[in-house]
């Protein structure tokens, strides 16, 4: 045979070949090439699950994810089997363009070319960060922070990468980029964080499927689940016992071997617990995986480690367990709240001859506040709020801010601070209406605990900058020291706003912990800061200034 008919023969083969990938996960084997820790051809012998997900072909699928346990390679494969194979652009989406999109390109991205030869042939372009061409096709990567980089791009895939660190609507706006598509599909795929936040929100409305398989001993099918799959042999990670820690079947409490998982786990199914859904979802922890840090013994220790550490438990069962968490005090609860209500009914006017506040939280559609009368129980202090007990005389929500105005005057407030945005315009001119009596309040960064900063010409727009986090634990903090009092007919929907906001602790750069409110988005949060800006105006009604900056 010549050369010329040997070159047609392997081509001809060459095509027949390709005709057989017709998934993903046949994608995956036939041109997938991976490092450590599990190096040579894409296999799914230590991930059995990932093959249902690599197939799915559902327009929209969500991952509720721990670490180690291959989703996001699950996303990127279908991304280069769309590009190669269905020449469809496509779009990646992860928290912030840097660090995480550059740190996407060199880290999975570019090692993924290196070691898979037909990804490297089928790129032509691989230059710029953020936009990289196989041939006419294009694959996307953008930082979800960036508005106007998640606009006028059309593709027909979509990868939401970390979706509880984006800003929702920008989410949206990313899934939009899929309109218009005879064929459409997106992924979003995080580790949780707050039950009915972000990824768990999603998850709530799909599939929601597990991955059950057969019991070797048993022959029952089951799951992995903590705590009820893994036996912790020691009360202390220093104890030597903990290293006897292992797997068992919650059902006939068999032992379940690590080293062989991948032949136990070889046949699992993904079993679905709503059949009446259109959108698949996926969950799974890190009792099934391989991964030398996964462990039983290391899950063990990791988990008695975080017993007694708040940071360290929300990261267990979020990046462990891949679950959403809220520690115990994180939140206000029914308990704390009722605990603070008083036997008086709503005040509908105030006559009496206290200080007081008035807070007003700035929504879509309704104005809501909140009225305080102040009883100051010592003397003044440089922490003014802590020497103040409040008593709620009224909580409620208006349509106008005209009626703001009313509120002012029937209740006689001597301060009230008011939410600067989005309403900017509306809320300057209820400020001048009431000039000395009412400002504007910007959530800021910069400004340090309980410092209340004034803007620089007060006399032209009476803005005050405050640290969000600081004042919502004094605001928020009255509860759980009883130092608040609420009318018997308070409404159910103020109950649930301040349950809405959770604190959330996590380390900075350095390392050091920091916390920072975070909305569950399922929930309103409005009375919350109407709290908080009543909160902010105790200082200012009691007059406790400087002339440029107030510390209480």
């Amino acid at each position: 045979m010549n050369d010329l008919a040997q070159l047609l023969v392997e081509r001809i083969a060459a095509g027949l070949s390709r005709k057989t990938v017709t998934s993903c996960s046949r994608w995956a084997l036939k041109y997938r090439v991976m490092g450590k820790p599990f190096p040579g051809p894409w296999t799914f012998q230590h991930h059995p699950w990932l093959r249902g997900m690599h197939d799915s072909e559902a327009d929209f699928n969500v991952g509720r994810k721990c670490a180690q346990v291959g989703f996001t390679e699950t996303a990127l494969n279908d991304v280069f089997f769309h590009i190669d194979v269905k020449r469809t652009d496509c779009l990646y989406v992860l928290p912030a363009a840097a660090p995480d999109a550059t740190d996407f390109s060199s880290g999975r991205f570019d090692p993924a070319l290196e070691l898979s030869p037909h990804l490297a042939r089928i790129f032509s372009d691989v230059k710029n960060v953020g936009h990289k061409r196989a041939g006419s096709v294009n694959l996307y990567i953008r930082g979800a922070r960036s508005r106007s980089g998640l606009k006028s791009i059309p593709v027909g895939l979509v990868v939401l990468d970390e979706v509880d660190e984006m800003d929702k609507d920008n989410v949206a706006l990313a899934m939009e980029r899929t309109a218009g598509q005879n064929e459409r599909k997106i992924w979003a795929i995080s580790t949780p964080s707050l039950p009915g936040h972000g990824i768990d929100l999603l998850f709530e409305d799909t599939t929601q499927e597990h991955f059950f398989f057969r019991c070797p001993a048993c022959s029952r099918h089951t799951e992995l689940i903590f705590p009820e799959s893994l036996v912790i042999t020691a009360e202390d990670r220093f104890d030597p016992k903990v290293k006897d820690s292992h797997l068992i079947c919650k059902e006939c409490q068999a032992v379940l071997p690590h080293e062989t998982k991948s032949d136990w786990l070889a046949n699992g199914i993904w079993v679905a617990e709503r059949t009446d859904r259109d959108a698949r979802g996926f969950y799974i922890n890190q009792l099934y995986s391989s991964a030398e840090v996964c462990r039983p013994v290391a899950l063990a220790e990791y988990w008695l480690n975080a017993q007694g550490n708040p940071s360290a438990e929300r990261e267990f069962w979020n990046s462990k367990m891949g679950l959403p968490f809220i520690p115990a005090d994180a939140r206000l609860t029914d308990e704390q709240i009722n605990a603070c209500i008083g036997g008086y009914a709503s005040v509908e006017r105030y006559q009496g001859r206290n200080f007081v506040t008035m807070g007003v939280d700035v929504g879509s559609r309704w104005l809501h506040y909140e009225v305080d009368e102040l009883l100051v129980t010592g003397a003044a202090t440089t922490d003014i709020n802590s020497q103040v007990r409040v008593k709620v005389l009224k909580a409620g929500k208006v349509k106008q801010f005209e009626e703001l105005d009313k509120l002012l005057r029937d209740y006689q407030v001597n301060a009230c601070v008011v939410d600067s945005l989005p309403e900017r315009r509306k809320a300057l001119e209820f400020a001048s209406r009431n000039f000395g009596r009412v400002r504007l309040c910007f959530y800021g960064q910069g400004v340090q605990g309980k410092l209340i900063q004034r803007s620089k010409d007060n006399e032209v727009e009476p803005l005050v900058t405050v640290d969000r986090t600081s004042w919502l634990d004094a605001s928020l903090g009255r509860f759980r020291q009883g130092l608040i009092q609420l009318p018997l007919d308070i409404g159910e929907e103020y109950k649930t706003h301040l349950k809405a906001l959770v604190r959330k602790v996590s380390n900075d750069k350095l390392g050091n912990p920091v916390g920072q409110y975070v909305k569950i988005d399922k929930d309103e949060d409005h009375h919350s800061h109407a709290r908080n800006y009543a909160e902010i105006a105790i200082p200012l009604a009691l007059s406790f200034a400087a002339n440029h900056d107030i510390i209480s």
